[in-house]
């Protein structure tokens, strides 16, 4: 390859990975809100980098997930109000997807402050089951 044709390539890639980071965050509806009110600080973390995944995949990854799973590859780690995970999975049209990113919420665990993710390979069939995944 060509030395412009690498460093062109580096530079759409470093743009593309700069679009899905640092971004402003999706508002979440009443309902939602009132729902997630109801679970523990913990539980509700997750839940709302769970919501926040499917919006920023929908929005800037091109695909539309129905759901997300933070754990199937892996245990996320907490530390007060950031959750990271690097063994998520995305779930869409009847696929599941790799998945990690770090979401970082206010101190009520209701509202994003940062969000980045990074979508990985498909994940092969025969490995659902491992994994507990399903269609």
């Amino acid at each position: 390859m060509k030395p412009q044709a690498t460093g062109l390539l580096a530079a759409l890639c470093a743009l593309s990975f700069l679009s899905l980071c640092a971004s402003p965050a999706m508002a979440i509806d009443a309902r939602v809100r009132g729902q997630l009110e109801k679970l523990t600080p913990e539980e509700r973390l997750e839940q709302r980098c769970d919501i926040e995944a499917m919006d920023e995949i929908s929005a800037k990854g091109g695909f539309r997930p129905d759901k997300v799973i933070a754990y199937a590859f892996g245990d996320p780690k907490l530390d007060g109000t950031t959750f990271k995970t690097k063994g998520a999975v995305f779930r869409r049209k009847g696929e599941c997807y790799r998945l990690s990113y770090k979401c970082e919420t206010s101190s009520d665990r209701l509202e994003v402050n940062a969000f980045k993710f990074q979508i990985g390979d498909q994940v092969p069939h025969e490995d659902w089951a491992a994994h507990y995944l399903y269609d």
